[in-house]
């Protein structure tokens, strides 16, 4: 492994990392139900929106370490 392998997975795992703290936060906010029926629909939005950003992560993460010589 290369300098460049290791730094692209730190980087990785550190933005999968603050994606999953967004998620457990607004977990937490959808269960107290504190907070009024439009800010939740904006969090499941949100929610949505940053699942599918971990997984493009993780897609272009794969690719760059396959395809890269």
């Amino acid at each position: 492994m290369n300098l460049f392998s290791i730094g692209l997975i730190l980087d990785t795992t550190g933005k999968i990392f603050i994606g999953l703290a967004v998620l457990m936060v607004h977990r937490h906010i959808l269960k107290e139900h504190k907070i009024d029926i439009d800010v939740l629909r904006a969090i499941r939005k949100e929610w949505i929106l940053t699942l599918s950003g971990i997984f493009l992560i993780l897609i272009g993460s794969i690719l760059q370490l396959i395809f890269y010589k």
